[in-house]
């Protein structure tokens, strides 16, 4: 990390209308910004909660052009942040399926990075059935950024529970993490991973989710976060729409990492 700098995770209640989602995400980074947000995570699906899998695909995109790219880049430019823009639905080779894609926008709003999520989520229970795989197609690559205030790398949802996805990219300042965590598992694992990412590869996170009872009756688990790398909550909200934020420090960082060099002694 160069320099501190406040990071903002924007939790929203994202519904089935697409164009009222986009002004709810630009009004939450503008608040961010306003406050002095230099870089700004927006929650997985943030552009639309569907009422079926298809309607994902419906509205899916080429990469480097249409309407959600454009108003994303719009919010990076207009507010001078660098936006991890939660996930957006982009064409995939697949009829049928989209890749669920991070892009990451500069302060200028040209993208600067594509993370396709790789860990597709499978749950089974409590009267719920949830099967990414019907209509996306997982990505292969792992990601890590260079966004001139810290190396952040790229993480969706369900990326949160294989570490070893993390551990092939670290060292890096800060993980990212756009969600939409159900409220049973989020309930049940979202804390304790997130703390546990954050304490393993000694970094800040980032966790921005989905936090409430939506128009298509999924009930997600909410609880945004910012982690520091001694597995410290620095904020959070618990649900519903909000901003969270906080000073990352890269001092706080560096005395984490000289007083207990774990990533040092890593063998394997």
């Amino acid at each position: 990390m160069k320099q501190k700098f406040i990071a903002a995770a924007v939790q929203m209640v994202s519904g089935t209308d697409v164009a009222a989602n986009l002004a709810r995400a630009a009004a939450l980074v503008a608040k961010a910004a306003a406050v002095g947000a230099a870089f700004v995570v927006l929650p997985e699906y943030f552009c639309l909660m569907g009422r079926k899998d298809g309607d994902k695909v419906a509205i899916c995109e080429e990469m480097g052009s249409g309407p959600l790219q454009t108003a994303l880049a719009a919010m990076a430019r207009d507010n001078k942040v660098w936006l991890a823009a939660g996930t957006i639905p982009l064409q995939s080779p697949e009829a049928g399926k989209v890749f669920n894609t991070t892009l990451v926008f500069d302060p200028d709003g040209v993208v600067q990075a594509r993370y396709d999520k790789i860990h597709l989520f499978g749950y089974t229970g409590n009267g719920e059935r949830y099967c990414e795989s019907d209509s996306i197609v997982a990505g292969h690559e792992p990601v890590k950024v260079d966004i001139g205030l810290a190396e952040v790398a790229c993480g969706i949802c369900y990326d949160l529970r294989f570490p070893e996805l993390f551990r092939k990219l670290a060292p890096f300042d800060v993980m990212i993490l756009p969600a939409a965590f159900t409220a049973t598992t989020g309930e049940a694992h979202w804390e304790v991973l997130m703390r546990a990412r954050a304490i393993e590869n000694q970094c800040f996170v980032i966790a921005s989710g989905q936090g409430g009872t939506h128009e298509n009756g999924r009930k997600t688990h909410g609880q945004s976060m910012i982690i520091d790398p001694w597995g410290r909550i620095l904020a959070q909200q618990a649900s519903g729409e909000g901003v969270v934020l906080a000073e990352l420090d890269p001092a706080l960082l560096q005395s984490v990492r000289s007083g207990l060099p774990a990533l040092a002694h890593r063998v394997l």
